[in-house]
């Protein structure tokens, strides 16, 4: 079966934010996730993610990608797992989940 968005999502839910103690797809920082089968074998895939930080200067920006590169890479069948960072759109509260506003206290 192949890989599929929501499994590279959950396995993202691994990364925790440093600062804020909460994973980063609940603090709605993963904005696209890709998966494409490498040519020739449909058992192997590359993964493509756009992410954002919470702010441009976000002083745990390289910890967050290496750690989604790492979960994201250590799925079975993936060969190659690309992480990008945009700002645009900028991240805003409003994308958070309703279970990291629990966790923050934010209503």
């Amino acid at each position: 079966m192949p890989l599929q968005e929501d499994q590279v999502r959950e396995a993202l839910k691994q990364v925790i934010d440093p600062e804020l103690f909460v994973n980063i797809v609940d603090l709605g920082l993963i904005y696209v996730v890709d998966v494409e089968s490498v040519e020739g074998d449909e058992e192997k895939f590359k993964v493509n993610i756009e992410m954002t930080m919470t702010s441009p200067m976000c002083p745990a920006g390289p910890q967050l990608v290496a750690e989604t590169k790492k979960y994201a890479g250590e799925m079975g069948g993936v060969e190659d797992v690309e992480v990008k960072v945009v700002m645009d759109p900028p991240w805003t509260q409003d994308m958070m989940s309703d279970d990291a506003r629990d966790q923050l206290g934010i209503f």
